[in-house]
């Protein structure tokens, strides 16, 4: 089982970004998947999850009406659209899914909010 996530960076208050997390190993829309984010000196937290066929998603009410959980079952990869981006979502950014009730993390991927 494999997890790479790509797309953070640094951008500026109100901007936009969209991460990915690529997935091998594991018959990818058999499996919910979720975003966690770990911002700096604190615990990490989960931000949104989605169904392994995409039917019904999660959000923290931190994130929701600014972020949007998404898949794509042909290319085996989860999104993260973040809008209206905001100081305190700096944080590494994390994708999961339990496959047969074990963890699998991927790497993350910083994202880092600032003027």
């Amino acid at each position: 089982v494999q997890l790479v996530e790509s797309g953070g960076g640094l951008v500026q208050p109100g901007g936009s970004l969209r991460l990915s997390c690529a997935a091998s190993g594991f018959t990818f829309s058999s499996y919910a998947m979720s975003w966690f984010r770990q911002p700096p000196g604190k615990e990490r937290e989960l931000v949104a999850s989605i169904t392994g066929v995409g039917d019904s998603t999660y959000y923290a009410n931190f994130v929701k009406g600014r972020f949007t959980i998404s898949r794509d079952n042909a290319r085996n990869t989860v999104y993260l659209q973040m809008n209206s981006l905001k100081f305190e979502d700096t944080a590494v950014y994390y994708c999961l899914s339990v496959i047969r009730d074990l963890p699998a993390w991927g790497q993350g991927t910083l994202v880092t909010v600032s003027s």
